[in-house]
């Protein structure tokens, strides 16, 4: 999603200071806002899409009345601007992915790298630790000491139900459900995500144990399973709801993913360009019950997947 994304639909589920903040770059009251006192710990993440983007861990009270941070988390989807309003010149923070504004970056923070992102609250959404895994960010449990050590991968590549039957038979995979993700409204149902309007893809979150099979293996058997060179379309599943893409959780998924996808592109085991994307995952929101397990439920329902050579 870029700064394209449908107005319209921001309107229906932003109030009016959290359009004005994230859309017209404006600036919300300091001691008057929603995190600038906030003590728990959790995860920080872009109010339009979901994405992570800082950590309680890193937050500290800077005495401006904003949400401050010393640091965006590892591999977070933030972009820097110069900023040359009010007769200043400063460096603006937007989210990288929804092109959100969320505030500035200054060079007088505590930590070692001396940076203070100050943030308005009304760019963010806060979701408590006891929430991560309820709320898709159970990838993230592992920044607080939480946790079981398994890992998760996100992967979408058409209608959820093929995807989630073949993945769930590969060695080391401890559990699987299908959802909705990469899209720019909170708590999608599938007649929002049906539309290709929210920007949400079918998608399957898979949990896996890095003891018993690896994120590259799972990425690899994820490019035999469906076919990547096809642009929002898998068989006869037609819209962006039915991409190519793989979500990643952290900077190392990130490199893994760059990696076999070109090792992928340079075997010639696909005769045209792969169009799967890599981008940051986001939030993960369950699909509805009747969604989950469906090929276990009708063994000959629909499915446009199959294993490959």
């Amino acid at each position: 999603m870029t700064s394209s994304i449908d107005r319209s639909l921001l309107q229906s589920r932003l109030t009016p200071r959290q359009l004005h903040v994230t859309q017209e770059s404006g600036t919300e009251p300091a001691f008057d806002n929603e995190y600038w006192n906030e003590k728990r710990e959790g995860l920080y993440v872009d109010l339009v899409d979901g994405r992570p983007l800082f950590s309680s861990r890193d937050k500290f009270d800077a005495g401006c009345g904003w949400p401050s941070f010393t640091q965006a988390l590892p591999g977070a989807a933030v972009t820097e601007n110069v900023d040359r309003s009010y007769g200043m010149v400063r460096t603006e923070v937007r989210s990288g992915v929804a092109n959100s504004h969320l505030g500035h970056v200054f060079n007088d923070g505590p930590g070692p790298k001396g940076t203070r992102y100050c943030i308005n609250s009304a760019s963010l959404r806060f979701v408590p630790v006891a929430d991560l895994e309820k709320e898709g960010y159970g990838a993230y449990l592992g920044l607080f000491g939480r946790g079981d050590g398994s890992e998760v991968a996100t992967l979408a590549g058409g209608c959820f139900w093929g995807m989630e039957e073949l993945i769930r038979q590969q060695p080391g995979v401890i559990s699987t459900r299908v959802g909705y993700t990469g899209g720019i409204i909170l708590s999608p149902r599938y007649e929002d995500v049906k539309t290709g309007r929210t920007g949400h893809a079918e998608s399957v979150e898979v949990r896996f144990d890095p003891k018993r099979t690896t994120y590259e293996a799972l990425l690899r058997f994820f490019f035999r399973m469906h076919d990547p060179t096809t642009l929002d379309r898998q068989g006869n599943d037609l819209g962006s709801q039915y991409r190519s893409a793989i979500f990643t959780h952290g900077p190392e998924q990130a490199a893994v993913a760059v990696r076999v996808r070109a090792e992928v592109e340079a075997s010639g085991k696909w005769k045209k360009p792969l169009v799967t994307a890599i981008v940051p995952a986001g939030a993960f929101y369950a699909a509805e019950d009747y969604h989950q397990d469906y090929l276990q439920k009708h063994p000959d329902g629909y499915t446009c997947h199959w294993v490959r050579d």
